[in-house]
């Protein structure tokens, strides 16, 4: 496909916004690699996040097709969590700016390290 200055920011645009939220990062890099959590094993890997959010967050990822959910029907009910195979292949487009972010000049860096501590839960 070819792409206009235009067409390519909006394109990029609507993915930000896909992966926007608080805990879709952290959900994601939680699943990567082919991990397959229960939704109680990522509620404790992800402290300070409620079980709303988590449900909120995870059901407008499997929403985007990123993240797919099975139920086992038994009781109790279990319910897993993975990345479908687009989700994964995220991966390497979140290493890449990873990379890129750890390239910034160091004034930058150590800013952008201050911001995230900055959310961080209080411990």
């Amino acid at each position: 496909m070819s792409y206009t200055a235009e067409t390519a920011a909006q394109g990029v645009q609507n993915v930000v916004r896909a992966l926007e939220g608080r805990w879709k990062l952290v959900i994601l890099f939680q699943l990567f690699g082919g991990q397959v959590r229960r939704f109680s094993d990522l509620e404790r890997a992800i402290p300070g996040v409620s079980q709303k959010m988590l449900i909120q967050q995870l059901r407008q990822l499997e929403g985007d097709g990123v993240v797919a959910r099975v139920v086992h029907h038994q009781v109790p009910p279990k319910v897993e969590y993975h990345l479908t195979e687009w989700g994964q292949s995220l991966c390497p487009a979140l290493d890449a700016l990873l990379i890129w972010a750890e390239s910034a000049p160091p004034e930058l860096r150590s800013r952008l390290v201050e911001v995230m501590r900055s959310h961080e839960p209080d411990a």
